[in-house]
C-alpha cells in the first residue's frame, strides 16, 4: 500500500540508491570515499583507540565484522538509509569516518557521524570532512537539515561541530548509554540557507 503524502518529498526516492556513491572532494587533500575491503585493519584500529571506544559503544570485535559493516554500508546507500565515507588523505590513508545516517527524503532530514584517528587529530580533519559532506547534501543532493549530537562530556566533537556552523540547538537529558553510563547529549543542527 503506498502512503499518501499532503506534500511532495524534499528529496525524490532513488536520487542516491540509483546512482553510485560519490567521491567528495576535501581541502587540503583529503578525499571522502566509499569504504574498500583494504580498509579493515585501519577501521578496527579506530575501535581500539579509547576516546572512539569512550564516545562509541557499537564496536566490531573483528576485521571480519568489520566487512560485514562495510557491507551493510554499502547495502545502506543502495537503500537510500545512509552513506558512509572514509576520511582519508588522498584516497588512500584513511583518518577517519564520517556518515549521514537516518536519511529522511520526505522532510529531507538526515544525521551526521564522525570520528578521526588519534595521528589525525588536532589538524582539522574532522571540521573539513564535515564541511565538505555538508555542502554535499545541502547544497547538491538537497537536504534542508543535518542534526548530529554527542555527549556533553566531549568537548572535542562541539568544537568540530560549531567550528563546521552546525548551532548548538540543546540537550536532550539523558539520551545515550556509554561505557560509564547514560549520557546527556548536545543536539547540533545545519539548516540550508541559514
Amino acid at each position: 500500500m503506498t502512503r499518501a503524502l499532503s506534500t511532495p518529498p524534499v528529496i525524490a526516492p532513488g536520487l542516491l540508491g540509483g546512482s553510485s556513491q560519490p567521491v567528495l572532494p576535501v581541502p587540503g587533500g583529503l578525499l571522502l570515499r566509499p569504504w574498500e575491503e583494504a580498509d579493515a585493519p585501519a577501521f578496527m584500529s579506530a575501535y581500539r583507540d579509547d576516546e572512539i571506544r569512550r564516545w562509541h559503544t557499537r564496536r566490531p570485535a573483528t576485521e571480519a565484522q568489520v566487512r560485514e559493516w562495510f557491507e551493510a554500508y554499502r547495502r545502506d546507500w543502495t537503500d537510500e538509509k545512509g552513506g558512509h565515507w572514509a576520511i582519508t588523505r588522498d584516497g588512500v590513508e584513511v583518518l577517519g569516518r564520517i556518515a549521514l545516517r537516518g536519511l529522511d527524503f520526505d522532510d529531507g532530514t538526515a544525521g551526521v557521524a564522525y570520528w578521526v584517528l588519534p595521528a589525525a587529530r588536532g589538524a582539522g580533519v574532522a571540521s573539513r570532512g564535515l564541511g565538505a559532506l555538508t555542502a554535499w547534501a545541502l547544497d547538491e543532493i538537497g537536504f534542508h537539515r543535518l542534526e548530529l549530537d554527542h555527549s556533553t562530556r566531549n568537548l572535542a566533537s562541539c568544537g568540530v561541530a560549531t567550528k563546521s556552523g552546525y548551532f548548538l540547538e540543546g540537550t536532550k537529558r539523558s539520551a545515550a548509554v556509554h561505557d560509564d553510563g547514560r549520557h546527556d547529549m548536545h543536539l547540533h543542527a545545519r539548516v540550508r540557507g541559514r
